[in-house]
């Protein structure tokens, strides 16, 4: 009541006034009128984010610029180098952030919520969001090999029993091989970092603590060395345990600079405290007289509870064993195998908890994430956290009905519908009648939450104008997120229809059935100059890059038929007008090149017949970085990440769905076998294979041998009783219509 009386607006107004400064709520309201009246302007949470976002970027401005002579992260010394096409002009830039090369790599273990990451350069945060460990060379000589100054690196991602990232860079005679991986022997997890250096004539291999991280600067207040434990302590918190002794230390402040301009100065002290917390430390190993040597570094972390629904046993550090149960995918394009590989690993990292989109800037929750990470998840067999995802949706849900991430976007409601209904299809399981309750429940917000569906504007009976899923510009009525309360709804109703209650399903037929009147009218009402034939991201906007939210009406949900004439309209204008180097580029928010909603369209034309879902799928496949990963957004000239998390867990989704339904898409009541499978994978000789993938029909195994031009084709299906119809419809072969499983059919031309 208090805030509600207080005249906080005229006292902001004055003290603007009194400092020559516009007036704030002048601007705001200036700015709300490039977008649909809503009730939510900006979501507090991406607020507050984008606050300690920016923080660290303010803080970046005051550290990094006055003092380039430090060594900073491979991303700083890209983007802050004139000579480098990374190169971004900073003299109107608030705030210094990267923006050209967000690209890191996790390493983890199997059910445990830890994420350390590692940059493109080997260089290692430990923890969420705090400071770094990098490793250099130095020659007797003097010369040095700094990995953030080099301009090549050879990375990558090893997928056995553990996950590690191999980073190996050389130059001018030096070398360095660093491996980073995580372990649990028996005991609580720890990261272990191996580096190796080699230096003809003999020279030092250093490790070196950094105050900073791939997003900036990441406050070291205190280093303390305890040397009969060979052990730092950094800021009294993280124990680092050396392998061996060095032969010295040295440390440095902020006042003194970097611990790089004073190695050679020696140290007498047994640490470093620095009030501005950049401190920094280098311990010094010499190599041995051949000019080698190594060190390894162990940092020990609590062993976070594992969720309750996971028995011990299934906690084991063995990666080979966490997937050894999910899809195998085998065909002749090694790099596309090691894509999905890599992505199966990051989905299943990913979901050692709450599932979440990003080991980094990303690790928070999202419904919008999850769910689409359900679907890939689900479609290898990863059933464990999706039951464990659905669970605790209900417990998340708002006592509206909301299934809230961000208040003012209404996607989520139809999403957790939708996911829930996927997990029934392909886990074979009920959904119990505390969340069936609850889907209940949210199909209700759906129905309040709808405007009036009186027929006087484009916009009756469609979800509120909103700020929608970021990628498609300001506050508006997005059929984006109509689109998922009508597949939302429609999941439901087969939900309800499967368990028995065809009565309770009744009025939410009725309700999407209404809703799928009012889009349809909707989109009929855009006038031709604006739709262009196609779906424009709102019945407000003409056709642009946020269009590309419309096609989830295809694909995933499958409202719409395949091939449906405005959706491939929609398509052709995108690829036409929003794509870059062969790939889709989101002008909205992310200016970026996108690999997750390229693979959308790719699945919207696989589902089309049309090819050209091939070129696509390929050039996601060369964009990818060389641990397998994609970042939420690709800047065009770097092609490092420049937007979101450097490892995006709905990109590794897609590409999963993607090789999935190459092999084994689901059309309605049918299964559709092969339809994308590469012609030049029929003409080798290389047999291939996916599967099992759970199927609404059951686990479903895919087979095909080319043989001379007549490959042969095997199903096995473990059917759940029913009886599946399968089309084996390979590209440049004919038709097989209403297949067998556990039968080879030999393909004709």
């Amino acid at each position: 009541m208090f805030g509600h009386w207080f005249p906080w607006k005229f006292l902001v107004r004055r003290a603007a006034r009194a400092h020559g400064i516009f007036d704030p709520f002048i601007l705001l309201a200036q700015l709300r009128r490039f977008s649909q009246p809503s009730e939510i302007a900006e979501p507090i949470e991406l607020l507050r984010e984008g606050i300690k976002f920016h923080a660290r970027g303010l803080i970046n401005t005051k550290a990094i610029q006055h003092n380039l002579d430090w060594v900073w992260p491979y991303w700083i010394e890209k983007q802050f180098n004139p000579r480098d096409p990374s190169f971004i002009p900073r003299g109107f830039s608030f705030t210094h952030i990267n923006l050209t090369h967000r690209d890191w790599t996790a390493v983890g273990l199997p059910n445990r919520a830890i994420y350390p990451i590692v940059d493109p350069r080997g260089l290692i945060t430990p923890l969420h969001n705090g400071w770094s460990l990098d490793f250099w060379v130095e020659s007797e000589e003097g010369r040095r090999l700094l990995p953030s100054r080099m301009p090549t690196a050879a990375q990558r991602l090893e997928l056995d029993a553990r996950l590690t990232v191999v980073t190996r860079l050389e130059g001018e005679g030096l070398a360095l091989d660093t491996r980073v991986w995580m372990q649990a022997d028996g005991g609580a997890p720890e990261l272990v970092i191996a580096a190796a250096a080699t230096t003809p004539g003999g020279g030092a291999l250093i490790a070196s603590l950094r105050p900073y991280n791939p997003e900036g600067v990441q406050f070291i207040d205190t280093i303390r060395y305890e040397a009969a434990e060979r052990t730092w302590q950094v800021n009294g918190e993280t124990a680092i345990r050396l392998s061996a002794s060095p032969d010295h230390i040295v440390y440095s402040n902020y006042a003194e600079g970097d611990v790089a301009v004073r190695l050679a100065a020696g140290s007498a002290a047994d640490g470093v405290r620095c009030p501005m917390g950049m401190a920094t430390g280098a311990a010094i190993f010499p190599l041995d007289p051949s000019g080698h040597g190594q060190i390894h570094l162990h940092i020990p972390f609590e062993d976070p509870p594992a969720p309750l629904e996971i028995h011990s046993a299934t906690t084991a550090a063995d990666w080979s064993v966490a997937v050894k149960d999910t899809a195998r995918l085998e065909i002749p394009d090694r790099r596309m195998q090691y894509l999905y590989e890599a992505s199966v690993a990051t989905l299943v990292l990913l979901s050692a908890d709450d599932i979440v989109p990003g080991p980094f800037t990303y690790r928070r929750f999202w419904f919008r994430d999850a769910c689409l990470m359900m679907q890939a998840l689900l479609a290898i067999g990863a059933i464990a956290p999706c039951r464990r995802a659905l669970q605790r949706f209900a417990e998340r849900q708002r006592p509206t009905g909301y299934f809230q991430s961000q208040n003012g976007e209404w996607d989520s409601n139809g999403q957790v519908l939708w996911a829930a209904d996927r997990f029934r299809q392909l886990s074979g399981e009920a959904l119990d009648s505390r969340l069936l309750r609850s889907l209940e429940k949210g199909a209700r917000w759906i129905r309040r939450k709808r405007l009036p569906s009186a027929p006087d504007a484009p916009h009756a009976g469609l979800l509120p104008a909103g700020f929608s899923a970021e990628h498609f510009g300001p506050n508006d009525f997005y059929y984006w997120d109509d689109f998922w309360a009508l597949g939302g709804l429609e999941a439901l109703i087969r939900t309800l229809d499967r368990s028995g209650s065809r009565a309770a399903a009744e009025p939410w037929r009725a309700l999407a059935a209404d809703l799928a009147a009012c889009i349809l009218r909707s989109i009929q009402s855009i006038p031709a100059h604006r739709s262009r034939g196609g779906i424009p991201a709102s019945p407000y906007r003409r056709m642009d890059a946020g269009a590309v939210g419309s096609l989830v009406a295809d694909y995933p949900l499958q409202i719409t038929s395949p091939g449906d004439a405005r959706i491939l309209r929609t398509v052709d204008y995108l690829l036409e007008h929003s794509f870059v180097d062969g790939a889709f580029f989101q002008d909205m928010i992310h200016s970026g090149i996108n690999a997750y909603l390229t693979l959308a369209i790719a699945q919207t034309l696989l589902r089309a017949g049309d090819d050209r879902y091939a070129a696509l799928v390929r050039r996601v496949a060369r964009m990818a970085s060389p641990t397998g990963q994609w970042p939420e957004a690709i800047h065009p000239a770097t092609g490092g990440g420049c937007m979101g998390d450097g490892q995006h867990g709905w990109a590794a989704a897609e590409w999963v769905m993607m090789l999935r339904n190459l092999f084994v898409r689901e059309e309605g009541h049918r299964l559709i076998i092969g339809s994308g499978i590469f012609r030049e994978w029929l003409a080798g000789s290389r047999p291939l294979a996916f599967g099992p993938t759970p199927t609404p029909h059951g686990p479903v195994s895919v087979r095909i041998a080319p043989r001379a031009g007549r490959p042969r084709v095997t199903i096995a299906c473990d059917s759940d009783g029913e009886n599946p119809v399968f089309d084996i419809a390979l590209p440049g072969h004919r038709l097989v219509p209403n297949a067998k499983p556990h039968a080879s059919y030999d393909i004709r031309p």
